[in-house]
Formats: C-alpha cells, sequence, structure tokens
C-alpha cells in the first residue's frame, strides 16, 4: 500500500482536497485549508491548481465516477438476469458507501450548488434511459413507469447515508449502530425490490 509520503505533489493535493471538500463542501473551503491539509505551502498548490474552481471540478468528477460509474455498467450488462443485478448493484453500491459514507451528501450537494462538466464526463441520463435494466423492468412491468422501481431502488439503498448527519446529530444511532443498520439493509433492499417488481400496487 502506497504510503502518503510517497505519493506526488498532485495526488497530495487531490487527496487532500477530497477530504476536505467532503468535510466543509465547496463555499466552506479555502485553498489554505488544502494546502495545510496536503502538508505544502500555498504557492505550490497554486502551482498545480490556479483555482479552486478548477480543482473543485476534478474532484467531483472523481466522486461522481466513484459514485455511478461502476454500476452503470451492472445496469447494461445484457447477459445478467433482472434479479441478478439488483443483487450486484445492491452489494456493489453498499461496498462503496461503506467506504465513502459521506460520498451521497456530498455528490448530491454540490451538484445542486454548482454547474460543471460532470455530465459529459459521465451522461447518467443518456445511459439510464437506453439501459438494459430499463428494458428488463419494462418487460416485467409494462404498465409502470420503470423509473418508480430504479429510483426506488437506488433511495433505498442511498439515502441511509445522506441522512446519517440527522442520526449522529440526534444521537438516533451510534456509528456501530449504524454500521448494523446498514449491513441488514444490504439484503433487505434487494429482497424489497424483487417484491416491488412483482406486486407493485
Amino acid at each position: 500500500m502506497m504510503k502518503h509520503q510517497d505519493l506526488s505533489t498532485e495526488d497530495k493535493i487531490l487527496l487532500a482536497a477530497s477530504k476536505v471538500f467532503t468535510e466543509k463542501g465547496y463555499a466552506g473551503t479555502k485553498t489554505r485549508d488544502i494546502a495545510e491539509e496536503a502538508g505544502i505551502n500555498l504557492a505550490l498548490l497554486n502551482y498545480y491548481f490556479r483555482s479552486k474552481e478548477k480543482l473543485f471540478e476534478q474532484i467531483m468528477k472523481v466522486k461522481v465516477v466513484l459514485l455511478f460509474g461502476q454500476i452503470l455498467p451492472l445496469f447494461n450488462n445484457k447477459n445478467t438476469t433482472l434479479e441478478e443485478k439488483i443483487d450486484l448493484v445492491s452489494e456493489k453500491y453498499f461496498e462503496i458507501l461503506a467506504k465513502n459514507p459521506n460520498l451521497p451528501l456530498f455528490v448530491i450537494s454540490e451538484i445542486q450548488k454548482k454547474t460543471s462538466e460532470i455530465t459529459s464526463v459521465l451522461p447518467v441520463k443518456g445511459i439510464l434511459k437506453d439501459s438494459v435494466i430499463m428494458e428488463q423492468i419494462k418487460e416485467r412491468q409494462p404498465d409502470l413507469n420503470p423509473f418508480h422501481f430504479l429510483l426506488n431502488f437506488l433511495s433505498m439503498t442511498i439515502f441511509p447515508f445522506v441522512v446519517k448527519p440527522v442520526f449522529s446529530q440526534f444521537n438516533i444511532m451510534t456509528d456501530p449502530e449504524f454500521k448494523k443498520f446498514v449491513e441488514e439493509r444490504r439484503t433487505l433492499i434487494p429482497h424489497w425490490i424483487k417484491v416491488l417488481l412483482d406486486h407493485p400496487k
């Protein structure tokens, strides 16, 4: 495993920026915060990245690809059944989010605030609309908009991580309790979605 001191200066900046932006958001982050986190001076940071905005754009692209990039190929796999996709996507999302619990809230909140080139990097809308999973859902329930199922699936998976700060702030769940709760949902959500597909009303 590569140690922090073995990273290039650019990688140190990106790692630090990812941490600080995730904790403070775009508006709350100063370039000086990132430089201090990276252990470099501000002039060196400005040499590699001319502005906070350009650095943020790069971090956001990485975050969005992390949140969606590994999932979309699973949605578009022609060799798996609908049930298999539900299992695979659920497992992958929980794997990603367990390691990056602040990721959904960060991506959602920052996408709302900033215009960026993210859609050109990862055209989620176009990929989803024409995906194999959408066709499979249509075949199962031809009278209903497939986005109902897909949105339910994604929200069931992602929303607990979005509200995790609320759980912590109001002492609703400790971190170990939240971890156990998430592990339970890892099994429950695929089951719920499969039931919903067979009995949508």
